[in-house]
């Protein structure tokens, strides 16, 4: 039996990024964070399943992970929508830590990736080191 993963959306990510979704889409969010929330909790069943967590980073006991979502209702595949959370699962304390939760759109520069690990590094010192 899996264990079942504490849920934490960080302030930062709350305050920059989810307040944005939660205006553009009002109700689909809800629907939405509640589905996400709930893989989340069960999140080790989802690693390894690449089309859904993409490991970024294996440490041991915290692997940072990119996940992909779709905005509930009709629309775009969970790829294609471009929305996404990057997530640190630590094992130890059965908890998932919510970093990021963005569309593409939110991330600048030229280069997705490396916008995103750019926000990390500068709004989580305690995970710099692992990107």
């Amino acid at each position: 039996m899996s264990t079942n993963y504490a849920v934490i959306v960080e302030k930062f990510a709350e305050r920059h990024y989810i307040s944005k979704f939660k205006k553009k889409h009002k109700n689909a969010w809800d629907i939405t964070w509640n589905a996400i929330a709930e893989q989340f909790k069960r999140i080790e069943s989802l690693i390894g399943i690449n089309s859904i967590v993409e490991i970024i980073c294996d440490a041991g006991d915290i692997k940072i992970c990119k996940t992909e979502f779709r905005i509930a209702g009709p629309g775009k595949s969970r790829h294609a929508s471009g929305n996404r959370c990057i997530i640190v699962v630590q094992k130890s304390s059965a908890v998932v830590h919510v970093l990021l939760v963005y569309s593409k759109g939110d991330i600048g520069g030229t280069n997705e990736t490396t916008g995103w690990k750019t926000v990390i590094k500068d709004n989580y010192p305690a995970y710099r080191a692992l990107l």
